[in-house]
């Protein structure tokens, strides 16, 4: 992307003008005017038709964020829900696939998110047990460890493609490989993935991807996309129902045949018109390009952090993401994260909670994250680093 293009980027986004730099995007990125002025516009609607009454043009906003969704991920519409969070939607999607007995294994990654993991215990008082895949040399999970484990106990393979307490990119594609060729169910947490790389679900042969809307996509925070493979459909189960995603039929209450059975009646137009048009703004910028922008923002950021004394960079894997897990002598991840906010710079921090095997296994305590979005210019990265240079001992 050209600086001209950038500079575009940012002069349709309210919070470019704001003064704040802003490396957060990995936890909540800025929204474009065009994504507000799309929620606005639904919420007017609704308070001055009524907001039943609006629902007819809101439904119609949200099956062209479907299709967005689908065009961006290479994947059928009718195979793309919309929840509330990450979180709910890979709950929805797990919860589904039980019920889990004694015996029954789940195999996942060092780098599983915190939250994935919190739902996983739900199987293990049930008497399944959590098997950790081992990394290979770089820290990545190892595909052919994987396939070592296999037996006919493990009901499911669970990835977090690119971790959220730092740059590693897990390799989803080898790992679907396996997980198919193996008849095994694969889901993939993307929620720092959508939006930053190229995703492909049929390359990636998972059975259940999902992502949220406020990180990469840069749209509003309440959205996230849920996709389920169709023909892996009918093995989910989901406890939730209601007359959308089970409507009455002449022989009773019947599960919707596509992946709004994990959707609800009760959803914010608003919310989802705005994750529209982020998707909209994403396919016609190109998720080429913007990997190619973070490529080679983040490798600028890491090469200038390297050569600042006092600093260790703790991302793993041979090649890395736009997230950049980084510590500063002595300060913890989460102090300094509030520090560079007061010098008006955004950044993230993690803590063991969020990937608890990983941080633990390489004793980690807490760790500061700098995550890069096309948005970041020259001069972010330059009052970030002085910003660095001033906080250090």
């Amino acid at each position: 992307m050209s600086p001209f293009e950038v500079q575009h980027l940012r002069d349709a986004t309210p919070g470019c003008q704001s003064g704040i730099v802003h490396f957060n995007h990995a936890g909540a990125s800025l929204p474009s005017q065009a994504t507000l002025d799309a929620i606005i516009d639904q919420l007017q609607r609704e308070a001055r038709d009524g907001p039943m009454e609006a629902s007819e043009h809101g439904a119609v906003l949200v099956e062209k964020a479907r299709r967005a969704a689908g065009q961006l991920l290479n994947a059928p519409a009718s195979s793309i829900a919309f929840t509330s969070s990450g979180s709910t939607a890979w709950n929805l999607a797990f919860q589904a696939l039980g019920p889990w007995k004694p015996g029954d294994r789940i195999l996942v990654g060092r780098q599983e998110w915190g939250g994935n993991l919190a739902s996983m215990a739900l199987a293990e008082q049930a008497g399944a047990r959590v098997d950790v895949i081992p990394c290979d040399e770089t820290g990545a999970v190892c595909p052919a460890a994987l396939e070592s484990m296999l037996d006919a106990n493990v009901k499911l393979i669970g990835l977090t493609w690119l971790p959220a307490n730092g740059g590693l990119i897990n390799p989803a594609q080898a790992i679907g490989v396996v997980a198919r060729r193996h008849a095994i169910p694969y889901f993939i947490d993307a929620g720092q993935a959508v939006g930053q790389v190229p995703v492909d679900v049929q390359a990636l042969q998972c059975d259940v991807l999902k992502s949220a809307g406020r990180k990469h996509l840069r749209g509003p925070r309440g959205t996230a996309l849920l996709y389920v493979r169709p023909a892996f459909l009918q093995h989910l189960n989901p406890a939730q129902r209601d007359v959308l995603s089970a409507p009455w039929t002449s022989e009773g209450f019947d599960l919707r045949d596509d992946s709004r059975r994990f959707e609800t009646s009760e959803a914010s137009l608003a919310l989802l018109a705005g994750l529209g048009n982020a998707l909209q703004e994403m396919n016609r910028l190109g998720i080429g390009r913007v990997w190619e922008r973070v490529a080679q923002t983040s490798a600028r950021i890491r090469a200038a952090l390297r050569q600042m004394p006092g600093v260790s960079l703790h991302d793993l894997g041979s090649a890395q993401s736009g997230l950049i897990a980084f510590n500063l002598a002595g300060w913890d991840g989460f102090e300094l994260k509030r520090r560079l906010g007061l010098k008006h710079i955004n950044i993230g921090a993690n803590g063991i909670a969020y990937t608890p095997l990983d941080m633990q296994a390489r004793g980690l305590a807490s760790i500061a994250r700098i995550s890069v979005s096309p948005l970041n210019n020259d001069r972010d990265i330059e009052l970030l680093m002085a910003a660095l240079e001033a906080l250090r001992d």
